[in-house]
């Protein structure tokens, strides 16, 4: 990254936009432990928690082929999604530290502070790549779980059957959502800050 004035540069503050990155990062981990977690259950057909779903619910009921596909295909897009949002966090975090004019100043008594000139621009461009790979991955990962919970209770068009299905999952795409607006609005407004 560009160092001086010029190019939308500027100095100072990096500490903030490490400690912001660190939390993209952290964050990520757990979801991606999640989406990876949600890869390793593979329902199948033969599977004992599809056999009991299909004698409790009924056939009509039962989660198709489609839902599994979808299931594992959303579990795959959350966890690239993370990926790239922690890779792309982890990179800008070197590229901070590794700047020849990021330092630690202060004496022995007083608090560390950090220091950079970096180009301001590039390092918001990098946060918010970050912060979309995250917001996607959150929504890929809520069509996951609305998966799971046709799997575990029954399809959600499934009269009777549906009801259960319909209480795990209208909490999920309520809350969820409501989550990453927020989320974007923070990002929004630090962006433009």
């Amino acid at each position: 990254m560009d160092t001086g004035g010029g190019g939308g540069g500027g100095g100072g503050g990096t500490s903030i936009h490490i400690t912001a990155l660190d939390g993209i990062v952290n964050v990520n981990s757990l979801f991606t432990l999640a989406a990876f977690i949600g890869l390793a259950w593979r329902p199948s057909a033969d599977g004992p928690e599809l056999a009991d779903g299909a004698d409790r619910l009924g056939a009509a009921c039962a989660a198709g082929d489609r839902v599994e596909s979808d299931l594992v295909l959303f579990h795959v897009l959350a966890f690239a999604c993370f990926l790239f949002s922690s890779i792309v966090a982890l990179c800008l975090k070197q590229i901070v530290r590794t700047h020849p004019h990021y330092r630690r100043g202060g004496s022995a008594s007083a608090a560390v502070s950090r220091t950079a000139m970096i180009n301001r621009v590039a390092l918001r461009v990098g946060i918010l790549a970050s912060a979309v790979g995250s917001v996607c991955g959150c929504g890929f990962l809520m069509m996951a779980l609305v998966n799971v919970v046709q799997v575990k209770l029954g399809r959600l068009g499934c009269g009777a059957g549906g009801a259960a299905a319909w209480g795990a999952v209208v909490p999920l795409v309520t809350l969820v959502p409501t989550a990453m607006l927020i989320y974007i609005g923070i990002v929004f407004y630090a962006f433009t800050r």
